[in-house]
């Protein structure tokens, strides 16, 4: 959810406005925020859930597309699942391709684990239904300038413009749950002297490609190349996710179709495999890889979920799962305090996600590492790429280590 109006703490207007009163507003209807408004509607607390776009475009946003087994288990033990284990292919390797060798790496024999592939739409739209169609949850899409008042009071409140009459409106409420992602308005209602950003740019991009093409690969592929780092993600028997590095800041109009197969045929082919299928592409963006967090997760009445609080660059494929292991960490913390007066889950909540946040960034930064090592240009930097990588494929200690952190296994330490 995005707004064009910076987001800010002050005191509810005084001018006349309709006002509502409810115990949660929550901001932004991706993974998190739907997560959150389905925990608090089966405990019967009322909420509100506002988002900027259309049910249409959150519906189809390309965003992305695996799911930890931790994480369907704790979907469906709220019976948010809806058939995910059933419908999503599962994912019990991967491949890395490099030095014109390719190899596989069994996380599933490891960890006894997987991986489902769910593209967050699919996830989005399942959440959506049971949240509004299933449950008759209150969501007001298109809203407009939201604003958040008083957080740091017993009051706080949420005002927007309706997109359909243009009036002001008001929300009063207990708490604000914000996930409305990393250009959203909640997370720069945090006053800078009350957090600490923690900030890791990796100093190159990645041109993120949707192909109109079957998958190459029955697994995903990591290609390590001199030339930049390439990958291949299926979404769907139809569908692949390819993605390029490429400098960061680079413009996609730089890379049309033709030099885009062209790389992706040269940093992923090896002897043995089969050729790249080609397709239309549909989607060109360009990804600067760059990781924050934000400590504490909370300031005042406002409590922040998923990319609002902590970004995490698709290297490891970590985002979607981090988001929903803080909205099920925050809503059963709300509904433990609006329910039974228990607020040390509310009081716990940054530190119990900032485990594993941590964990997560730690592991995304060191597989970087191991991705644009050896395009760094630095010869040090891609002899211990190439260290790191031969260790891991090496030392069942090692891969040992690796296949947990990859698959999100024991590691809220």
């Amino acid at each position: 959810m995005t707004s064009p109006t910076p987001a800010s703490s002050s005191p509810a207007p005084s001018f006349p406005v309709p006002v509502e009163r409810v115990p949660v507003v929550i901001v932004g209807a991706g993974p998190a925020g739907l997560t959150v408004g389905n925990i608090l509607r089966a405990a019967a607390v009322d909420c509100v859930v506002l988002e900027s776009e259309s049910r249409a475009f959150i519906e189809q946003r390309p965003r992305a597309g695996f799911l930890e087994e931790w994480a369907v288990r704790a979907l469906e033990r709220r019976g948010l699942a809806a058939g995910i284990a059933e419908r999503a292919p599962v994912h019990t390797e991967f491949e890395f391709r490099f030095d014109g060798e390719r190899q596989r790496f069994p996380y599933t024999d490891i960890t006894g684990h997987h991986h489902f592939v769910y593209p967050q739409p699919l996830l989005v739209t399942d959440l959506v239904r049971e949240y509004a169609d299933v449950r008759g949850g209150d969501i007001r899409f298109g809203v407009r300038d939201v604003e958040l008042h008083d957080l740091d009071g017993e009051r706080p409140a949420v005002s927007y413009t309706d997109p359909e009459t243009g009036e002001r409106r008001l929300l009063h409420c207990e708490f604000v749950a914000g996930c409305d992602g990393a250009r959203g308005v909640t997370r720069t209602a945090v006053p800078a002297e009350h957090a600490t950003v923690a900030r890791h740019d990796h100093g190159v991009g990645w041109l993120a490609l949707l192909a109109e093409a079957p998958p190459s690969s029955d697994c995903v592929v990591l290609g390590v190349h001199p030339r930049g780092f390439a990958g291949h993600m299926a979404r769907s028997p139809e569908v692949t996710r390819y993605y390029l590095e490429v400098p960061a800041g680079d413009d996609p109009a730089n890379w049309p179709d033709e030099r885009v197969w062209s790389e992706l045929h040269a940093r992923l082919t090896v002897p043995g495999t089969r050729p790249l299928t080609e397709g239309r592409l549909v989607e060109k963006r360009v990804l600067d890889m760059h990781n924050y967090v934000t400590e504490p997760m909370a300031y005042g009445r406002l409590y922040l979920a998923g990319d609002a609080a902590h970004l995490v660059a698709p290297i490891a494929a970590k985002g979607m799962n981090l988001a929903l292991h803080g909205a099920l960490l925050l809503a059963d913390a709300l509904v433990a305090y609006l329910g039974q007066g228990d607020d040390s889950g509310l009081r716990g909540y940054s530190a119990a996600c900032l485990r594993r946040v941590w964990h997560y960034q730690e592991f995304s930064q060191w597989l970087a590492e191991l991705l644009h090592g050896p395009s760094s240009g630095d010869p040090f930097r891609a002899g211990a790429a190439s260290a790191r990588l031969r260790r891991i494929l090496g030392s069942p200690a090692a891969a040992s280590t690796f296949a947990q952190l990859f698959i999100g296994k024991d590691t809220d330490h």
